[in-house]
């Protein structure tokens, strides 16, 4: 199978602990897909959350495709298809103070996938252990090179 990454959210790993993720397909128009072929979509300040059964990503940046001639909203809402099921796994884990997270947006097989985490938000302390953690296991690569 092959992937092909359009984008990752680079921002989710850094303000986020990641639980667990989950694939998930999107609804899209037909320029939009050939927009994210250029390249141009953001996730930096996307979420996704449920609303009356139905799980809907917000603020997902998407340019318009320069040859089309109907201009939508950029940052409108996009509905992502899963099994109703897994809505409902989903639904349950969020009400426990979860948040649904865009990880990366890509081509599988043809198709716009999305993976979305399950994630808790870091606090400040939390951003510097990981960092400090980060250096620590840098050095230690460092000093293995020399010897």
């Amino acid at each position: 199978m092959a992937v092909k990454i359009i984008v990752r959210n680079k921002r989710a790993w850094h303000n986020y602990k990641i639980l667990e993720k989950v694939e998930a397909g999107i609804q899209l128009l037909g320029s939009e897909v050939k927009s994210l072929r250029e390249g141009k979509v953001s996730l930096a300040d996307s979420f996704a959350r449920i609303d009356r059964g139905e799980v809907f990503l917000y603020n997902m940046h998407v340019s318009p495709y320069s040859y089309s001639a109907d201009k939508n909203d950029p940052t409108r809402s996009r509905k992502l298809l899963l099994h109703r099921r897994g809505i409902e796994v989903l639904l349950g884990k969020v009400a426990k103070g979860l948040s649904l997270i865009p990880l990366s947006l890509y081509f599988k097989r043809g198709r716009v996938k999305v993976e979305l985490a399950l994630a808790i938000g870091k606090k400040e302390f939390d951003k510097r252990e990981a960092i400090k953690k980060r250096e620590a296991e840098r050095e230690i690569r460092k000093g293995l090179k020399k010897v």
